[in-house]
């Protein structure tokens, strides 16, 4: 009688032995929020809204700031890159999340991923890391551009990275209520609409001040907060932490919101 070979049937523990299970959980985030960061990299009109669109508000708003009366306490390139900058928080974490989640609820992928081993805590938290990648390079792209057109930053670090994470907790918040409230088409028209909306008039790019008596509420929005926290990150220094906790107050809310109404399918 023959031995068995090792890593058989017969209870070998060699090369090709099955080993069943999944994978360590942080593997699993990894994994999802490398395919999330992809799939909206490689999506056109999400490229459109993260990078191309930021863009043009950044050089345009430059080009055309002495010409149409701009009038700020500092040049008009500190004061709108750190605004374009959050422009670029708002678009991806809010408009391009929403989005994409609505699709991925009418076509079944979330309710597939439900039946993998990653648990729904870890398919958020891979989501979440998405948008800090794409954000990431959404930054590098802008701060190149702010600095080829004259950007002098401010050291406001701490205040930058807070705004950054607090506006992405709030705004994906906010995009997963809409997405999971609404049907996929009435979300991309809802994202959309609001996205340009607040580009306008949500003291995002230009600062509460330009709109007048406007700007007083503006300035509790979720858009009129991230921007005045990274303009007074990258162009004071310092950290705005009325403008950060009124970020928090949004993500606690849009997160409640969130919790009681979305659904995986």
């Amino acid at each position: 009688m023959t031995t068995p070979p090792t890593g058989s049937a017969a209870g070998g523990t060699g090369t090709f032995a099955p080993r069943p299970g999944a994978a360590p959980l942080h593997r699993q985030v990894l994994a999802q929020a490398g395919m999330e960061a992809r799939l909206l990299l490689r999506n056109g009109e999400q490229l459109l809204l993260a990078v191309v669109i930021p863009v043009i508000v950044l050089v345009g708003g430059v080009q055309a700031g002495d010409r149409v009366g701009l009038d700020f306490d500092h040049p008009v390139v500190d004061v709108l890159t750190p605004g374009v900058l959050a422009l670029a928080v708002l678009s991806t974490a809010f408009t391009s999340l929403a989005i994409a989640t609505g699709f991925e609820r009418r076509y079944g992928v979330i309710k597939r991923l439900g039946s993998s081993p990653l648990p729904r805590s870890g398919l958020l938290l891979g989501k979440g890391l998405a948008l800090l990648l794409v954000e990431l390079l959404q930054t590098v792209v802008l701060s190149a551009v702010g600095l080829a057109l004259g950007w002098d930053p401010a050291a406001g670090v701490l205040g930058a990275l807070l705004a950054v994470v607090l506006g992405t907790a709030a705004f994906a918040a906010l995009g997963l209520f809409l997405a999971g409230w609404l049907r996929a088409e009435a979300t991309l028209a809802a994202a959309n609409l609001v996205y340009l909306l607040l580009m306008a008039g949500g003291a995002v790019v230009l600062p509460a001040s330009a709109y007048g008596w406007f700007g007083d509420l503006v300035g509790w929005l979720p858009s009129g907060a991230l921007g005045g926290a990274m303009r007074t990150a990258l162009i004071d220094g310092a950290t705005a932490w009325r403008d950060l906790a009124v970020l928090l107050g949004w993500a606690v809310a849009g997160t409640a919101l969130t919790a009681r109404t979305f659904t995986w399918e």
